[in-house]
């Protein structure tokens, strides 16, 4: 991995690459890419795991099927919080990568503060050699339950801290001409500007357990790349092509070319 192309780096991961559709956490899935997030945090850069998994995890810890109404999300999201935080904290020691909880709400990021608040601690946590695990508190947020993303819950921390890249691990590897599963669909490798043509391609495609679909993938690759961060939607069967990226490589799953400082401060 290059030292100096990316120094600071988010990760999203998705529920339906955490959780199997049975409601048990995907063990194999899940290791895989703790050892990936631990050799990149081990070869000197920062790195942040925004995770979705705690309403899923929680189902199938207690056998329920399907998320049920916000009362029953927020019971859910408090027990799978726990039983993703335990999983991720002895997967992560294993390479001797310490990790903290952050659990953030839109008021969080929103409020100068409070903002200002979480950023503080993720940049000491920084300075510990931690591993921030992010996830939306989704025991008290109802509204972002109902409409928010962690896709672009990712894209806003990455904003905050200023990170070089932000990787959204899909279930999908990438943005297609058309729903992958269709005949003829093509992925698209680059996007240098993210424009109503791409945004049109980005029909929602909701599984029983995750919340976000493309559209909400793209919305985040504008916050991103906006902001001057480079963004990549990559399979999270695959893990390892973090490191292509790392090395400069834009042909894993779908890059999206982040704006240059001073297109950046000319939109501001």
């Amino acid at each position: 991995m290059k030292e100096d192309l990316y120094k600071t780096i988010v990760v999203k991961v998705g529920t339906t690459t955490l959780v199997n559709e049975n409601g048990k956490l995907n063990i194999v899935g899940i290791e895989k890419l703790v050892r990936v997030i631990s050799a990149i945090k081990n070869s000197g850069k920062n790195v942040v795991l925004v995770t979705s998994g705690a309403v899923g995890a929680g189902a199938g810890r207690l056998g329920i099927k399907g998320k049920g109404d916000i009362r029953i999300k927020q019971a859910l999201a408090a027990v799978g919080q726990g039983v993703l935080m335990q999983f991720y904290e002895k997967l992560f020691l294993e390479y001797g990568v310490n990790v903290a909880q952050v659990l953030l709400t839109r008021e969080d990021l929103e409020t100068d503060i409070r903002r200002q608040n979480a950023l503080n601690t993720l940049t000491t946590l920084f300075e510990f050699e931690v591993v921030p695990i992010v996830n939306e508190n989704d025991t008290v947020a109802v509204e972002e339950i109902v409409y928010g993303d962690n896709d672009t819950l990712a894209a806003v921390v990455a904003k905050l801290i200023g990170a070089d890249l932000l990787v959204i691990l899909s279930d999908v590897d990438g943005l297609y001409t058309m729903p992958p599963h269709e005949p003829g669909a093509e992925k698209i490798p680059y996007v240098k500007e993210i424009t109503p043509e791409i945004e049109a391609l980005a029909e929602g495609s909701y599984s029983n357990l995750g919340t976000g679909g493309m559209q909400s993938k793209i919305k985040a690759a504008k916050i991103a790349t906006e902001a001057g961060i480079a963004m990549a939607i990559i399979s999270g069967e695959s893990p390892t092509d973090i490191y292509n990226i790392l090395d400069g490589s834009t042909a894993c799953g779908t890059f999206f070319e982040p704006k240059k400082a001073g297109e950046c401060a000319k939109e501001a």
